[in-house]
């Protein structure tokens, strides 16, 4: 278990985690959302042990995480700018380093997923497009097997395809090697499908932390004829509208009674989840 109390981080006169308590079971996938300046790389940072906390504390099983060489071994944190190298270039002698520095890390399959991603042990970094240092940020990540696994963006630089290859290896992964990974993103449509728990930052605090299925229930979306859609809709706050032709679809926000339920049924709408992405859009402000 990781766990923050009271945690504080400032950049001169700009707080970036303000008083943030947070408590991170192990053996869950954690979808970490927020805005631009949110505070979600300071605090991926400072759970990793990257950054000394202001105030407070970090904790990892009850033992502090910052310069514990014992705690940051069970850590592993890859970030979207990258930083894997530390002066090293060659991808093989990276992973070798990977291996020393964590002895969860399993090389056996960190060649498999170089193998996936089309990538080979003697290439550098250097070398490596934006899409392919992403890809190579998996592997390290992945492949460290730690205990608590971050990926702070680290899929941005790679095409569909090499995004769909992350998720699916993480899945597949996360079930054979059950651990706790935390997924910071802003394609979060793309990736709420990997997550059991969503934590909203805003402003440096903890806006929302809540298992997914029960966020998607905060609203509905609404489709059928746009007459129909418009009519069943007002008065309720809409958080967005799409249509198609004479069809309709309007997500709003807040539950349903189960009598609206009903009516909407009796006029041929119909009723889903609304879009992880919609919620948050809405509860961090609107657009």
């Amino acid at each position: 278990m990781i766990t923050t109390t009271d945690l504080c981080v400032r950049y001169g006169e700009t707080t970036a985690l303000d008083a943030l308590d947070l408590d991170l079971p192990a053996g869950r996938i954690y979808g970490l959302l927020g805005r631009n300046g949110a505070g979600k790389t300071t605090l991926l940072s400072t759970l990793a042990g990257f950054r000394k906390p202001g105030s407070g504390r970090v904790l990892l099983d009850g033992e502090p995480v910052f310069e514990n060489p014992r705690a940051t071994s069970r850590i592993c944190l890859i970030r979207e700018e990258g930083g894997l190298g530390d002066g090293i270039d060659r991808l093989g002698d990276i992973l070798d380093m990977a291996r020393a520095l964590r002895k969860t890390h399993d090389q056996g399959y960190a060649a498999a997923l170089l193998d996936r991603f089309g990538l080979s042990r003697r290439q550098t970094l250097g070398s490596l497009s934006r899409g392919q240092r992403s890809a190579f940020g998996i592997v390290v990540g992945l492949a460290s097997r730690a205990p608590l696994t971050m990926f702070d963006e680290a899929h941005l630089g790679m095409d569909a395809p090499g995004r769909r290859i992350f998720a699916d290896e993480l899945l597949a992964d996360y079930v054979a090697h059950p651990r706790t990974f935390v997924l910071s993103t802003h394609l979060i449509e793309e990736q709420s499908p990997l997550f059991e728990q969503v934590l909203i930052l805003h402003r440096g605090r903890l806006l929302l932390r809540e298992d997914v299925d029960d966020l998607r229930t905060r609203g509905v979306a609404v489709t059928g004829p746009a007459t129909l859609v418009d009519d069943f809709v007002t008065g309720l706050t809409v958080l967005g509208e799409r249509s198609l032709g004479p069809t309709k679809e309007v997500t709003v926000y807040g539950a349903l009674a189960e009598q609206d339920r009903q009516a909407a049924r009796l006029h041929g709408l119909q009723l889903g989840p609304v879009a992880v992405q919609d919620l948050f859009i809405h509860l961090t402000g609107g657009v």
